[in-house]
């Protein structure tokens, strides 16, 4: 009997690889956080050139500049584990249905943030451009995270573990975890930190729009809180609850800096804290989303049935003789 080939990419290392890309993208949020938060967006005046002369970074533009030629080198490490992931998502075998344009959405996506990044520069660290950078930032988190789940289960139909009110509420924590990122965005465009010291803000009030943001935030606090509670009492998967309340603790420490730094004017450090939290908000909410289904091989057989007891027949008795 001829044994069957084995897969040149193994199961392991593609789930590593999806899962390095979930880190990876988020990581260079947080590096792209530090090149505003140093005053460095414009470190680099030109794009994809450094300057008019040079593709690099040059001694004469300093720290700035160091800084933000450092965060572009960061994309090529993106597009090498991207595109690793790709290749070995079109490897594996037998291949993982859905995985290969998964892997290629974040391909794409990286090379799309890379052409924002550009733009970014071009018009001068214009905040919608800034936000509309950090908005795609956390789509390709969710892909990346799509990814990495659809890697790690069976290729058979999704089905849901809980009652269709709690899926619903489930959705709506998402779109709340959303909405609070978005605002976000806008917080941080009327904010102080530019990313360079002649870079326009968007002119909300801070004031008003720091309120909203607060609003939303304790909208989501209250959804993640009524989430956990009603999937304990349906009984729930134990790792349905657990998500729930990882998101409900990510939430109340991401609130915890949120306030600390908006009643401290906003120091550097907490505000890169933030940023970071918000990628761990948003993967935490992810999470939960999934956790509240399950894809089951596409070969799993139905329950088994009990078989049916067969109950023994009552004794016969002989009919009477006539005396």
């Amino acid at each position: 009997m001829k044994r069957p080939d084995r897969s040149p990419v193994s199961g392991t290392l593609l789930r590593r690889l999806a899962f390095a890309n979930i880190v990876a993208n988020a990581a260079i949020v947080v590096t792209g956080g530090a090149v505003r938060l140093t005053a460095s967006g414009l470190g680099c005046p030109t794009w994809p050139r450094c300057t008019d002369e040079s593709y690099t970074a040059t001694a004469e533009m300093g720290m700035h500049g160091a800084i933000e030629f450092g965060n572009r080198l960061l994309t090529f490490v993106l597009v090498l584990i991207a595109g690793a992931t790709l290749l070995a998502a079109l490897a594996h075998r037998p291949r993982r249905r859905g995985a290969v344009p998964l892997a290629l959405a974040v391909v794409l996506g990286i090379v799309a943030q890379a052409v924002i990044g550009g733009i970014t520069v071009r018009t001068q660290l214009h905040p919608s451009i800034v936000g509309i950078h950090f908005v795609v930032s956390m789509l390709l988190l969710l892909v990346a995270y799509a990814l990495w789940r659809r890697v790690s289960e069976p290729d058979g139909p999704t089905v849901p573990v809980v009652p269709p009110a709690v899926r619903t509420l489930t959705w709506l924590t998402v779109v709340a975890s959303a909405a609070v990122i978005v605002v976000g965005v806008a917080v941080t465009g009327s904010g102080p930190h530019a990313g360079d010291a002649d870079a326009v803000r968007n002119g909300l009030d801070p004031q008003t729009i720091s309120q909203i943001h607060a609003d939303l935030v304790f909208l989501l606090v209250g959804l993640t809180v009524g989430l956990w509670l009603a999937l304990r009492a349906v009984g729930a998967p134990a790792a349905a609850v657990r998500a729930a309340l990882t998101l409900l603790l990510v939430e109340l420490g991401q609130g915890v800096i949120g306030f600390v730094q908006y009643f401290t004017n906003l120091p550097v450090l907490l505000v890169g804290l933030h940023m970071l939290g918000s990628c761990l908000v948003w993967l935490a909410t992810l999470a939960v989303l999934w956790s509240t289904r399950e894809r089951r091989p596409a070969d799993h057989p139905p329950p088994p049935t009990r078989p049916a007891t067969s109950v023994p027949a009552e004794p016969s008795h002989p009919a009477p003789t006539p005396a």
